[in-house]
């Protein structure tokens, strides 16, 4: 699941440091692909401390979300579904259908979530401000992060720009899956693969918009 999605089972709490938890792994990621980082193996370093406490809560919820929305019929089925209208647009390019149809989907449950009102973006940011740095970085340090630096100004672009909220319009979500591609494959998508993309896109949408809360109410009853 992509930020949002993972944020809507904790859109209630008060405490800041379980929301930067809960997107932590992928803010990770995304600032530094080659780290990995276990936190949840070596839960005694965090003890004693709060908002380290909370920091790991929101991380291990992150991991527990994931498992259960990867290996849901849910998942299966409508990246299924979603992999057969994109392949022909992708056709003659190395990117695979099945990679884009899995954050395709993680990214219009975002988009779905905004348009009906389950969750207020304004609201995460806020959480995320909220943080204390210090108490952040002390958490890093315990998980081993090399480099903070890099990491923090990709935390602060992405709070800095509210980039989030880009994804209420489906061409920029189309735009956002060409980026995530370009990582992986040098070869982007044309304008006219873009267009397609946002077409096959907001068909399944339509589709997708009748039942897209099944999966959160699953994930809700099974969490722990």
């Amino acid at each position: 699941m992509n930020f949002l999605s993972h944020y809507y089972f904790d859109k209630s709490t008060d405490d800041a440091n379980v929301v930067m938890g809960i997107v932590l792994p992928d803010l990770i990621k995304n600032a530094s692909k080659e780290a990995n980082l276990y936190p949840q193996k070596n839960e005694f370093l965090f003890h004693g401390n709060p908002d380290e406490e909370s920091l790991l809560k929101g991380w291990k919820r992150h991991l527990q979300v994931d498992l259960l929305f990867h290996s849901s019929h849910f998942f299966f089925e409508k990246t299924t579904a979603l992999k057969h209208l994109i392949k022909p647009v992708v056709e003659g390019t190395p990117v695979r259908p099945s990679f884009l149809a899995h954050i395709g989907l993680e990214l219009l449950l975002d988009h779905l979530l905004v348009e009906h009102n389950r969750i207020q973006v304004n609201h995460f940011y806020e959480k995320l401000v909220a943080v204390k740095k210090e108490s952040l970085a002390d958490f890093l340090e315990h998980c081993g992060l090399k480099d903070q630096a890099v990491f923090f100004k990709f935390l602060d672009g992405f709070i800095g720009s509210k980039y989030l909220l880009s994804y209420q319009k489906l061409e920029n979500i189309s735009c956002a899956l060409n980026r995530i591609c370009m990582r992986l494959w040098p070869e982007t998508l044309s304008e006219k693969q873009l267009e397609s993309l946002t077409f096959e896109l907001s068909i399944f949408k339509t589709v997708l918009e009748k039942d897209f809360m099944e999966i959160f109410e699953e994930i809700e009853g099974k969490l722990v």
